[in-house]
């Protein structure tokens, strides 16, 4: 493979490379000394050159056939903004996690978070003070929404251009490494959000470099990253040497690959499976765990099996179904895509197999999806919300703003007690007030009047609702920020104590993170939306009931499992709701037989007390 940027040579000279396929010249522009370095092409169009006396923080430009000047497309550091010169960094940092390892993924619990609104300060070493909150909390992994470098302050980083920089106000790539240090040495991971699918409408200078898009293809951005196009093994090369730089640079320990359905590819090896081989081979080559989870709305199996067996050898995918189906029993809301989630019967299929669509019609007409039920359940990250399904709402509610209190923990634990891979959202774990708006901060006049006029237009159907707020208002950022002093007392302190209590469950009974289908069996009364979950592994047992119906309580007995079994925790205890609502009995015979009540939207979990 081709390296790109900027590269330190043994020699004390610094290597530059930028691949330039539609220039007939390129120069190197270093503004320190205002001097223009003639740069050499080969045959595939990358243009290099070696340079003496260049130091960190050096800034320069790339001059295209004697006119344009333009910031290097794999510059690591962009001080200015995405229309600014690049910069030079130290690749060397003082690390002291030397032979951490991210948990596999069956003891994974993860935490999605937003650099800009997580703190008030907003950058990654604000981050920091909170990591003994988030241990405290029990979450093994932190995800970090997309942090390449997007115009100004405010985005939530689906606008990057820069893919390789680290968003200058949030504390480039030193506050980065800072932060994935301080996270390692508490023992947490941090997996990074990248978007590989499109770039960003403002700064994106790559057409001025090269074919990186093709107009084979249309989609929601406009034309399609070239992935398969004549020179498409460069465009290819420019997106994995982005994910290994943050590997080797930045020590990530994992990622999240945004709409992978978007990567148009009909080569024979798709890029989706050629990156994700790539990662894993370095993962090989430096004795780590890396994991490659993506966002993909076509519920293909093949996505998740090896690449022996012709699948794309993903470790994981989100299943979004999850989220669809509880929040269409919780909501009722059926607009939209879910509209295909809207049968309780739903529910128990997505426990069962995954996959709620294996070749049935959708609401759209169409047949979708793929059998999933002999995947292990490792495999999936579900979430009851996530910064799409929360921030692409008109007014940015959360799951909690939309439901009653009980409904939001019934979610909780539904999520958190599956046999899936959990995924919180920055706030949830206290019932956050604060809503997560779309917010951003371009530059363009026009495309920020385009971005206000898409959003009308996009909830125009609501309009009885209202107006969406302003993107590009510093208001809707400062809305989105997180108030974490709420977490000190009143209902939130409640939630707070609820949701570490799950996960405290979770983490101590191997039932609940068994990866293999034949530990899980779920029971269902359709009619009374009731649902049992039955896990197992090796001595361990765990029964969770859980009552969907939002009005009547279920009497029922617990599925026999032929051992005394505890109560362990009630959705419903006093801790909890502020209300004394004590189920019994603490303890259950089912040799002699036994009935309890599950109230509405609530659930009880019995096991094997330890």
């Amino acid at each position: 493979m081709q390296q790109i940027g900027v590269t330190q040579l043994n020699n004390g000279q610094h290597r530059f490379t930028v691949w330039a396929k539609n220039a007939e010249t390129v120069e190197l522009h270093l503004l320190k000394s205002d001097s223009y370095i003639s740069m050499q092409s080969d045959e595939r169009g990358y243009f290099s050159c070696e340079v003496e006396g260049v130091s960190v923080g050096d800034t320069y430009l790339y001059r295209i056939d004697g006119d344009k000047e333009r910031p290097d497309p794999a510059s690591r550091h962009q001080p200015e903004g995405v229309h600014g010169a690049s910069a030079v960094i130290d690749e060397t940092f003082n690390w002291t996690d030397e032979g951490f390892n991210p948990p596999t993924l069956r003891n994974t619990i993860i935490y999605e978070l937003h650099v800009g609104t997580f703190t008030p300060e907003g950058t990654f070493e604000a981050i920091i003070p909170y990591l003994d909150y988030l241990l405290k909390l029990g979450i093994t992994t932190i995800e970090l929404m997309p942090i390449a470098e997007f115009p100004s302050n405010r985005n939530w980083g689906y606008d990057g251009v820069q893919l390789f920089a680290a968003h200058s106000a949030y504390g480039s790539v030193d506050g980065l490494r800072n932060l994935v240090n301080a996270t390692h040495e508490k023992g947490i991971a941090i997996y990074l959000d990248v978007v590989y699918n499109h770039l960003g409408p403002e700064g994106n200078y790559l057409w001025d470099y090269a074919p990186y898009f093709t107009q084979k293809y249309s989609g929601v951005w406009g034309d399609s990253l070239n992935f398969d196009d004549a020179y498409s093994a460069e465009v290819r090369n420019f997106f994995i040497q982005n994910a290994l730089y943050w590997l080797e640079v930045c020590h990530i320990d994992g990622f999240r690959l945004d709409a992978t359905h978007a990567l148009v590819d009909f080569s024979p090896v798709p890029i989706l499976e050629e990156l994700t081989q790539a990662i894993h081979e370095w993962g090989d080559r430096n004795s780590k765990r890396v994991h490659v989870i993506a966002e993909n709305d076509t519920s293909d199996r093949r996505n998740l099996l090896p690449h022996e067996a012709n699948g794309v050898g993903l470790d994981g995918v989100w299943l979004d179904d999850l989220h669809h189906v509880m929040h269409t029993q919780l909501t009722g809301e059926l607009d939209g895509y879910y509209a295909s989630f809207g049968d309780f019967a739903d529910m128990v299929k997505v426990l069962r197999e995954g996959f709620v669509k294996s070749g049935q019609v959708g609401a759209d007409g169409r047949k979708r999806g793929t059998y999933s039920g002999d995947i292990p359940t490792d495999r999936f990250v579900v979430c009851s919300q996530n910064h799409d399904q929360i921030g692409n709402r008109m007014k940015g509610e959360r799951l909690e703003h939309l439901i009653s209190w009980d409904g939001a923990k019934l979610a909780a634990g539904f999520c958190l007690l599956s046999p899936y891979v959990p995924l919180l959202f920055m706030g949830e774990e206290y019932a956050e007030s604060n809503p997560f708006l779309y917010f951003t901060s371009h530059g363009d006049p026009a495309l920020i009047e385009g971005v206000r006029q898409g959003r009308l237009e996009e909830f125009a159907y609501f309009a009885e609702q209202g107006t969406p707020p302003d993107p590009q208002a510093e208001s809707t950022f400062d809305a989105s920020k997180l108030q974490h002093h709420l977490r000190d007392s009143g209902k939130h302190k409640r939630m707070l104590t609820f949701y570490q209590d799950l996960i405290r469950l979770r983490k101590t009974h191997p039932a609940l993170t068994s990866p293999h289908r034949h530990d899980t069996q779920v029971l269902a009364d359709i009619g009374l939306k009731l649902i049992w979950l039955v896990r197992h592994y090796q001595d361990d047992v765990v029964v969770i009931g859980f009552n969907w119906h939002h009005r009547e309580p279920v009497q029922t007995a617990l599925p026999d499992t032929g051992q005394q079994l505890s109560r362990l925790l009630s959705s419903t205890d006093v801790q909890y709701s502020g209300e004394r609502k004590i189920m019994k009995p603490k303890t259950l015979d089912l040799v002699d037989g036994g009935m309890i009540e599950i109230s509405p939207l609530s659930f009880v979990v019995y096991g094997i007390e330890h």
